[in-house]
């Protein structure tokens, strides 16, 4: 929780934020959400009069505050220089996606509109739609419908930015990549994993589809309507370049239970992929949506496999280093020997 006295430095920033782009608004009231991962920030909710928006009246909007410690700390003990490295680059990534995409992107992957953002020295206010007023409901698992949706939306994510390359997002989507893990790689035990992460980081880096990941696609970072009928999504600190499946084997490990995994993993796969291909027909019709889909969805195996090489260094016996986490590990171990 942030300290009253965090709270206090924080309110002045976010005002003037809003006063430079509603010179007359007024700001009445603040209410603090949560703090930012290692105490980076802070996401705080701005009720406001005599703001508008597209010739509509805004009344709050959320503001997300990202001011650095001089000290960060890590709930796990990773606090290398190469870590803080990584988190200020990321707040500088999300930043850079909310400004030059959020406001083109379709319903049928919804995030928050950006109104603009004020920084300084490394202080950075980013003014965002406060998506609980359409998109109220957050949930820590999934039915499978709930899956579906979700799916549905990074299909639409994927299709929309296939081949997309932008120098400003990360060269490589997802924040547990290869290249920038080495301190968690080399505390890893020596074993067959351990062997095969470069091949699967190839694998990954070479198929010869890519888009623009997400990037950090679990549960927590979906909203949902109160039916749960509607998604929308944040948290773009990891935007890159991809292949679509990695975001899909983050978010079905996110949500669902081991037993659950093992059940309906060919379903759903099935329901994204189906999913990719009628929004690339529609998106990008010039491309073979299918064969997109099929080659995406056979890496499967070694998404999920390079996901558990993270957390085998991140944090040995997290819950989810699974049998079945194992079992794709194996899968992806023969996927590499059949590409030798």
């Amino acid at each position: 929780m942030l300290t009253r006295k965090e709270q206090r430095e924080f309110k002045p920033r976010i005002v003037d934020a809003v006063f430079a782009i509603w010179p007359n608004a007024a700001v009445t009231q603040l209410d603090t959400l949560q703090p930012l991962w290692s105490d980076y920030g802070a996401i705080v909710r701005v009720h406001l009069s005599d703001a508008d928006y597209e010739g509509a009246q805004l009344n709050r909007l959320i503001a997300k505050v990202i001011s650095p410690p001089q000290s960060a700390t890590h709930p796990r003990g990773w606090n290398s220089e190469k870590s803080q490295l990584r988190k200020l680059r990321s707040y500088q990534v999300e930043r850079y996606f909310y400004q030059r995409y959020a406001n083109a992107c379709p319903d049928s992957h919804r995030l928050p509109r950006c109104y603009g953002s004020e920084g300084v020295d490394g202080n950075v206010v980013l003014l965002l739609e406060d998506l609980d007023v359409e998109y109220p409901r957050r949930q820590d698992h999934l039915d499978l419908t709930g899956v579906r949706r979700c799916l549905h939306w990074l299909a639409s994510f994927h299709a929309h930015f296939l081949s997309k390359r932008d120098g400003n997002l990360w060269e490589r989507g997802g924040y547990w990549y290869l290249a920038t893990r080495s301190d968690e790689f080399a505390v890893m035990p020596e074993g067959p994993l351990k062997q095969a992460a470069s091949a699967f980081d190839g694998l990954l880096a070479e198929c010869e589809f890519q888009t623009l990941l997400h990037g950090d696609a679990k549960v927590a970072n979906f909203c949902f309507s109160p039916t749960l009928e509607k998604v929308a999504a944040v948290d773009f600190q990891y935007v890159g370049q991809g292949c679509g499946i990695q975001d899909v084997a983050y978010l079905l490990g996110s949500c669902l239970s081991e037993q659950t995994l093992w059940r309906h993993e060919t379903e759903l796969l099935n329901e994204y992929g189906q999913s990719l291909v009628a929004m690339l027909e529609q998106k990008q019709p010039a491309t073979k949506a299918r064969e997109v889909a099929d080659a995406w969805v056979s890496l499967y195996a070694v998404a999920g496999a390079d996901f558990h090489r993270f957390l085998s260094g991140w944090s040995p016996g997290h819950k989810k280093l699974t049998a079945y986490s194992e079992d794709l590990v194996a899968r992806a171990l023969q996927c590499v020997d059949n590409h030798s």
